[in-house]
């Protein structure tokens, strides 16, 4: 049975587009950049609606396209990301504690890139761990791994 969940996709970008652009804007650290890949991501998406099997599946299957989209964005373009911008410019309201976000950037920024995205998909994103694993293609057992590991 064929199924087209274009409409399903469409209504959920639009739902969560400001989320997606956060994401990706916390990568790049340029907001035009941020929001070509959040654009390129989104087209993939509606090209591919087709390829969707399990509309359930939607929001990992969003973000490993999200995902890949940055990473090739980053590879593509092999450039050093300046963490002294304020990350206040890209409109995040991650400070809900009060804590130094700006160091706690800086440090997640140190990072290599399939690290900071794993941890921006758990902590900024609120996936789960199985949510993460899908997304990324690793073994939940290898990501768990990944996680205990990360000390900020």
């Amino acid at each position: 049975m064929e199924q087209d969940y274009f409409e399903e996709i469409a209504a959920y970008v639009l739902e969560n587009q400001k989320k997606f652009y956060r994401l990706v804007y916390a990568s790049l650290r340029n907001e035009q950049d941020a929001m070509d890949v959040v654009q390129d991501a989104i087209c993939k998406a509606l090209e591919h609606s087709m390829d969707l099997r399990n509309i359930q599946a939607l929001k990992t299957w969003f973000y490993r396209i999200l995902m890949n989209e940055s990473m090739r964005f980053l590879k593509k373009n092999r450039r050093e990301i300046i963490l002294e911008e304020p990350i206040e410019k890209g409109g995040f309201d991650w400070d809900a504690e009060g804590a130094d976000t700006e160091a706690l950037y800086k440090e997640i920024g140190k990072l290599p890139q399939e690290v900071q995205m794993i941890i921006r998909l758990r902590f900024y994103e609120e996936l789960s761990l199985k949510e993460i694993a899908e997304v990324t293609g690793l073994n939940l057992k290898t990501l768990r791994v990944e996680m205990e590991g990360v000390a900020i």
